[in-house]
């Protein structure tokens, strides 16, 4: 997803959700019993954090039915009055268990408690935004009585809930992910189905429990994760679903997407392959911590997190030099420390394929100038690259670890050929101190955002996010998923009194 408006927010955590190993039953009321138990496991030390109930086939069918029952009762809608209060509420307790909630996600994730704290606070915002926007949002008019088809009539549109929302999310951030895929979802009242990452569950738990807590029947929001990706596909293909959100890998998301009934609408979240350009007048001082931050953070689990910089040749070296220097004063430990920088990748196989392509890059004539090596059998040394082959994986696909690559260019027109030659379309970024240059960049990059003088994580999150290409399909960001979950019901009244 994103890294934010990255503010530091060092600090302790209390830690009275975490103290010993939890156990977290599926959220699917009437369900039949589970079809076995799954470990979650801290990806620092493999400890174990907790358990989950799997659901099975029959448990799947059993949530399906609750849903569509509801979304097909009109009588049974929650008052929107009643919503909000119930996301007001919620956002209440979150503030209350800020500290927990970070930890719980640090710990379950890998990313650092600094970053993890601001992710909970950026939840809580989230759940704010879907009340604002609840709050603002109208109907219109649509012109009529302007020609004789259209005489003695008045139009006008109001919104309504699309239905059954069914949510797939993604592991690197587990609270804010789930918030922007479910609160929209009680926002407009949809009843909704949720599947979290199986290796990050429990901050999805943790937050379909507190929008009970808040008030929200439990029926109206269920959780669960499956047994199987059978067992999950069969979510995905059932008739009652309207709309289908996913985050996650761009291979299993335009699957899914072909396995939707007919009607079913959806929005799919993949990764890029993010790029940066630098110009030969733009500001070091100022970019470095930039770049090495959106390129860094999160051990680079990140969907739009720097991976190719494309420099003019006169400042591609010393901006490589300058990366490194940033890196190595990044502290990889653990991520519930008040004082990592750089956590552990989410799996063991992660940190093996990652060593994999930095040495194919290696190998194949890229320069390593810090880091290209792995830090145990779980966290990878933060790792700047220079002029990687344009042909190697490092240089091609969605790295998801923490590698910078730098290419030196003869022009930033260079730049840009090469940063389009991917089939990817997500957030690119621009340092340059000529606005001739950025107004060039941002018409001709191919991406659905272009941050001039910030990294290519920058989010926040009214803001429309999402990729096209192979990067995914429809823009998210609270505003647009509330959109997005809703139809616009027209109503058009006859009246002879219309007519002057």
């Amino acid at each position: 997803m994103d890294a934010h408006n990255e503010a530091d927010s060092r600090g302790g955590a209390e830690n009275d959700m975490t103290s010993k190993t939890a156990h977290f039953p599926m959220m699917i009321p009437g369900a039949p019993p589970a079809a076995g138990t799954a470990r979650v496991e801290a990806p620092w030390d493999g400890s174990t954090i907790a358990t989950v109930d799997l659901a099975n086939v029959n448990a799947v069918e059993t949530a399906l039915a609750t849903a569509a029952g509801l979304a097909k009762d009109r009588d049974a809608r929650i008052p929107l009055p009643d919503r909000l209060d119930i996301l007001a509420r919620a956002a209440g307790i979150m503030t209350e268990r800020r500290e927990a909630l970070a930890v719980e996600s640090a710990r379950e994730g890998g990313k650092p408690l600094v970053d993890s704290l601001i992710e909970v606070d950026r939840a809580i915002d989230g759940v704010k935004l879907c009340i604002e926007t609840m709050r603002t949002q109208a109907g219109r008019e649509i012109p009529m009585n302007i020609n004789k088809a259209s005489a003695g009539r008045i139009a006008y549109t109001r919104h309504e809930p699309v239905g059954v929302v069914l949510a797939f999310s993604a592991f690197n951030h587990p609270l804010n992910l789930i918030v922007h895929q479910i609160a929209p979802a009680l926002a407009t009242g949809c009843p909704s189905i949720v599947k979290p990452a199986a290796a990050t569950p429990l901050s999805c738990m943790r937050f379909v429990s507190i929008l009970h807590e808040a008030g929200l029947p439990q029926e109206w929001a269920q959780a669960l994760v499956t047994d199987s990706h059978e067992t999950a596909n069969r979510l995905v293909t059932d008739p009652s679903i309207a709309f289908f959100t996913f985050i996650g890998s761009g291979a299993v998301g335009w699957k899914l997407r072909s396995s939707l009934a007919p009607g079913a609408h959806c929005a799919l979240e993949h990764g890029g392959v993010a790029p940066v350009l630098f110009a030969a007048d733009a500001d070091l001082d100022d970019a470095v911590p930039l770049l090495a931050k959106g390129g860094l953070y999160h051990a680079g689990q990140v969907c739009v997190s720097v991976q190719r910089v494309f420099a003019e040749r006169s400042i591609a070296r010393e901006l490589a030099e300058r990366l490194r220097d940033a890196a190595s004063t990044m502290t990889v430990g653990d991520p519930t420390s008040a004082d990592s920088d750089i956590g552990p990748l989410i799996r063991e196989a992660e940190v093996t394929r990652v060593h994999e392509w930095v040495r194919e890059a290696i190998d194949a004539g890229g320069e390593a100038l810090i880091g290209a090596e792995p830090i145990g059998t779980r966290a990878y040394a933060p790792t700047i690259l220079f002029d990687p082959p344009a042909d190697v994986r490092a240089s091609t696909h969605e790295i998801f670890g923490p590698v910078i690559c730098v290419y030196p260019v003869d022009d930033l027109d260079e730049g840009i050929a090469r940063a389009n030659s991917l089939p990817y379309a997500f957030q690119a970024s621009i340092f340059t101190r000529s606005i001739d240059n950025a107004l060039r960049a941002s018409s001709r990059l191919a991406a659905a955002a272009v941050m001039v003088n910030d990294q290519t994580a920058f989010r926040v999150d009214w803001m429309p996010f999402g990729g096209y290409r192979d990067s995914g399909l429809g823009m998210g960001g609270i505003p647009n998923t509330i959109a997005d979950m809703q139809i616009e019901r027209l109503t058009v009244f006859r009246s002879p009194e219309l007519v002057r």
